[in-house]
């Protein structure tokens, strides 16, 4: 008994201490393993069709999601619009997640980036008040657009799925910052029901398209592989960034991605990058350093800090039970 109740103590602990953490350090994880899951797809397609591998990273997620945080109980306690969000952000991930690959498998990785870009910048830019976050966000701008390159090639279906996906990325990030602050229905839990919801969206098409490699051990193993690093690893880091981050500091944030996209093509697809775009991290690096937070307006810090304490106790103790 007492070596439960002591295992119980070190794992509320331990929830505590991550919950301490800042959001910045969050938004790395999120960042580094943001393109893992694209640069092992784009491996995997030799074996399994865009959507399908698109279906298979939404399946392993929700399958992952659903054992770890069974939503549907808190979602009975949920209200109108608290589904709505969720479900609205479930129909966004079932939508960008085969766009965003058919587009790479149509036009350069780098293209497809700096295109997803533009929208999230604009986030960035609505959310700037003050002469120091403007420098940032014109620093930012430049990194990105010395590492993305963005030109004018491939074929005209590329580039409206790629500016389709623009469109919905820039859409994710405003639902899925709504979601992670909802008291009911929210954060993690709210991710793991928007995942279920995807699985039911995209099934239809997502589906038959990866129906004749199940048989294939490979490519359902490296679809797995995919769909824990593009959608649970990052969306979950993502929820607890944005939980602490506010929106344009997230947005502008998320101009480090073709960064961290620089480094994996580099450990990972052996694309070694040129002097261009090592000045574009650099940029981007210093845009992000430059960015400051607005102070919180909670006007009793102590009490701000008392109740994420407590909010991340009761959710120490749903996993505890989760786990039983």
């Amino acid at each position: 008994m007492s070596f439960v109740v002591g295992r119980s103590k070190a794992l509320s602990g331990a929830s505590r201490r991550v919950g301490d953490l800042p959001g910045y350090s969050y938004f790395v994880g999120s960042a580094t393993f943001h393109y893992l899951g694209p640069a092992f797809a784009v491996l995997l397609f030799a074996l399994v069709p865009p959507v399908g591998v698109a279906w298979l990273r939404i399946a392993t997620a929700a399958v992952v999601y659903a054992a770890w945080r069974r939503p549907w109980r808190s979602a009975r306690r949920a209200g109108r619009r608290a589904w709505l969000t969720v479900a609205g952000m479930g129909v966004v991930l079932a939508a960008m997640n085969p766009v965003f690959y058919l587009a790479i498998d149509r036009l350069p990785l780098g293209t497809v980036a700096a295109i997803e870009f533009l929208p999230v910048i604009a986030l960035a830019a609505a959310g700037v008040r003050s002469s120091r976050n403007g420098v940032a966000l014109v620093v930012a701008i430049a990194g990105v657009f010395l590492i993305s390159e963005v030109r004018i090639a491939g074929q005209p279906l590329g580039f409206a799925l790629a500016f389709a996906n623009a469109a919905l990325f820039a859409l994710y990030i405003v639902l899925a910052h709504r979601v992670s602050r909802q008291s009911r229905l929210g954060g993690i839990d709210g991710l793991a029901a928007a995942m279920l919801v995807a699985l039911f969206v995209v099934s239809p098409f997502g589906g038959p398209a990866v129906f004749g490699s199940l048989l294939d051990p490979t490519a359902v193993a490296a679809g797995v592989a995919v769909g824990v690093t593009s959608s649970v690893i990052p969306y979950v880091c993502d929820q607890l960034a944005m939980r602490k981050m506010a929106r344009p500091t997230y947005a502008l944030a998320v101009s480090l991605l073709p960064a961290t996209a620089t480094v994996i093509g580099i450990l990972v697809l052996a694309q070694i990058p040129t002097l261009r775009d090592t000045l574009g991290v650099c940029l981007v690096v210093l845009g992000i350093a430059i960015h400051r937070e607005r102070p919180a307006r909670d006007p009793d810090p102590g009490q701000a800090g008392a109740k994420a304490k407590r909010r991340w106790a009761a959710a120490a103790a749903t996993s505890s039970g989760s786990r039983r």
